[in-house]
């Protein structure tokens, strides 16, 4: 077999493929194709009015240590993976197993909100 009909036989069945086959099927067509698929539900306004939704713990400490820092932090919660040799990884492991410190933390994050939307609305 020749190399050039191989490749001109792949460009005439590529082409062949019609741009519908190429677009995304809505989410509807995706249910009709496959009726097993977990079917996503939409947010309700209170959960887009949490500033927790969506955001991870892991994104909450590092924008409070880029805000404040390891020590200001090790100030307003006094635990020592904050103030002694601070790493994301300890301070995660603690937070996630004790739930009154991840509690003072999530409040200094909503004090950082705050601060910074007074800072835009300035």
């Amino acid at each position: 077999m020749d190399i050039k009909n191989e490749s001109t036989d792949h460009q005439n069945a590529s082409e062949q493929v019609s741009k519908s086959a190429l677009e995304p099927l809505s989410n509807d067509a995706l249910n009709a194709a496959n009726p097993t698929r977990k079917k996503r539900r939409q947010a309700t306004e209170e959960e887009l009015n949490n500033p927790f939704h969506g955001v991870k713990l892991v994104q909450v400490l590092e924008r409070l240590v880029a805000y404040y820092g390891w020590e200001y932090l090790g100030e307003r919660v006094n635990i020592r993976c904050f103030k002694n040799n601070p790493t994301m990884k300890s301070s995660l492991g603690f937070l996630r197993r004790m739930t009154w410190a991840r509690e003072h933390v999530e409040d200094i994050y909503l004090e950082m909100l705050d601060e910074i939307a007074e800072k835009e609305n300035s």
